[in-house]
C-alpha cells in the first residue's frame, strides 16, 4: 500500500516528530511511504536519513487571522501549494494520503479532488474559536473521503464541535495517542551528572525545566514569575528554559522573558538554553518539568519526561488530563494560576518522596500506553481499515492536461 505523507511545513516541532516516528516504525513490507514537504527546514533532512523518498514543494503560508491583507496572501499561498501537490499526487497515485495537520488536510483534500483517494487528517492541536474553524468543520462534514486521526480525546472533541457531532457522524475517527521510543528516555544517573556539570549546576540543587517553542501559549512568562516568587523557599534552585522563537512576533516574547528575569533578579538562576538536539539528555538534569501551556494535546515533552523519571507539573488543558492524574503520576494546576504553580514548585522541592512516586508511576503509564509499538500498530490498522487496497485501486478518475 503506497502512502503519500504530506506536511505543510519543513520545520520540525511536535507534530513533525510524531510523523518521523511513524515513518521510522512503518512496516515497509506492507507500506510504501512517500513524503512531500517544503525543502526549507530540517524535516526533509530527517526523512532522507530514514531512507524514504522525499519530494519538495512551496512552504504553505497560512494562519488564523481576521486581517484581510493577510487572508489574501494566505489564499494565494494555498492556491500555489495545492497546484504543486496535485501534480505530485497524480504522479505518485497513492492508495491513501496522510496529511499531518489541519492545514495539510485542507490542501491535500482540495489537491486530490476527483481522485477518490482517502485522506487521513492527523489532528495534533485544538482549533481556536474562529469563523474559519467552523468553515473547516463544514468542509470535513461534507467530505466522503476524510478520515480523522486524533492524538487524544480532547483534540477529537474540540475538532468535532457542534457541526461534526450533528452532521459528520459518517466520518471515521480513531484516537492514536502520541508516543515515544521508550528506550531513548531511560533514567540515567551518569547522564544527569554530565549535563549538570556542563551547565555548571550543583548535584544537589533543585532544577526546574520547561521545553518548547518560545511563544506566549507555552507559558514561559508565567513560570518565570512563579519561580521568582518561590525563591525564598527554594534555595539553590535553577530554571532551565529550552527552546527558541519560530513564528510571528515570538522573538518579542523572548525579549519580554529576558526583561522579567532581570526584574526579578534571576539572572544567576535562569538559563536560556535555546534549541537543543539533546533534549533527552537535558531532561535527565531536571528535578521537575513544567508544562505551563494554554493549550496542548497529548504533549510529547511530558511523555518524554515521564519516561525519563522526571516529575511533571502541568496545566489542566487539552489531553494532559488524559495522561496525568493529579498527585499520582504528576501535579496538575489550572492554566494562568501563578500562585498554584508557585505552590506546586515549592511542594515538589520539599518532598523528594513525592517526586520519586511521580517518577515511578509516570514511567509505568508511558510503558503501558504511550510507547512506539502501540502507536504504529494502531495507526497501521486504521490505514488498512479505510485505505484503498492496492488490488482495488485503478487509475485516477481525473488526469492532468
Amino acid at each position: 500500500m503506497k502512502i503519500l505523507f504530506y506536511n505543510h511545513t519543513g520545520t520540525v516541532s511536535g507534530a513533525e516528530r510524531i510523523l518521523l516516528l511513524a515513518l521510522k516504525k512503518l512496516n515497509r513490507q506492507r507500506f510504501e511511504p512517500l513524503v512531500v514537504c517544503p525543502a526549507s527546514g530540517t524535516l526533509a533532512v530527517e526523512v532522507n536519513k530514514l531512507g524514504i523518498a522525499c519530494q519538495s514543494l512551496e512552504q504553505l503560508e497560512a494562519r488564523f487571522t481576521i486581517r484581510i491583507d493577510f487572508l489574501i496572501k494566505y489564499v494565494f499561498s494555498f492556491y500555489q501549494t495545492i497546484k504543486q501537490l496535485r501534480g505530485q499526487i497524480l504522479a505518485a497515485n497513492p492508495n491513501l494520503i496522510h496529511a499531518n495537520s489541519v492545514r495539510a488536510g485542507l490542501v491535500a483534500s482540495v489537491a486530490s479532488v476527483g481522485t477518490g483517494i482517502p485522506i487521513f487528517w492527523h489532528l495534533h492541536d485544538e482549533m481556536p474559536r474562529h469563523p474559519l474553524s467552523t468553515a473547516i468543520r463544514w468542509f470535513v462534514a461534507l467530505s466522503t473521503r476524510t478520515h480523522l486521526v486524533s492524538t487524544c480525546q480532547a483534540v477529537a472533541d474540540n475538532f468535532r464541535g457542534i457541526v461534526l457531532r450533528l452532521f459528520g457522524k459518517h466520518i471515521p475517527l480513531r484516537i492514536v495517542e502520541n508516543a515515544i521510543e521508550l528506550e531513548k528516555f531511560t533514567p540515567n544517573p551518569a547522564t544527569r551528572r554530565e549535563i549538570r556539570e556542563k551547565l555548571r549546576l550543583s548535584e544537589n540543587g533543585f532544577v526546574v525545566g520547561i521545553v518548547g517553542l518560545i511563544t506566549p501559549r507555552k507559558g514561559q512568562l508565567g513560570l518565570i514569575r512563579a519561580f521568582g516568587q518561590a525563591q525564598k523557599q527554594m534555595p539553590e534552585s535553577t530554571l532551565l528554559i529550552v527552546g527558541a522563537p519560530m513564528f510571528n512576533q515570538d522573538h518579542l516574547y523572548l525579549q519580554e522573558l529576558e526583561k522579567n528575569v532581570e526584574q526579578f533578579g534571576l539572572k544567576e538562576r535562569v538559563q536560556f538554553l535555546g534549541l537543543r538536539n539533546d533534549v533527552a539528555a537535558v531532561m535527565q538534569a531536571f528535578d521537575v518539568l513544567v508544562v505551563n501551556s494554554k493549550s496542548e494535546a497529548l504533549v510529547i515533552v511530558a511523555i518524554e519526561a515521564m519516561a525519563s523519571g522526571t516529575p511533571v507539573i502541568a496545566t489542566t488543558v487539552g489531553g494532559i488530563k488524559e495522561m496525568i492524574t493529579h498527585q499520582v503520576n504528576g501535579w496538575l494546576i489550572p492554566y494562568g494560576n501563578e500562585q498554584l504553580l508557585k505552590e506546586a514548585l515549592i511542594a515538589l522541592r520539599q518532598k523528594p518522596e513525592m517526586r520519586r512516586m511521580f517518577a515511578a508511576n509516570g514511567r509505568e503509564v508511558v510503558a503501558s500506553r504511550l510507547h512506539a509499538d502501540r502507536f504504529i500498530n494502531e495507526l497501521e490498522a486504521f490505514f488498512v481499515q479505510y485505505g484503498q487496497p492496492p488490488e482495488q485501486k485503478g487509475k485516477l478518475l481525473l488526469a492532468e492536461h
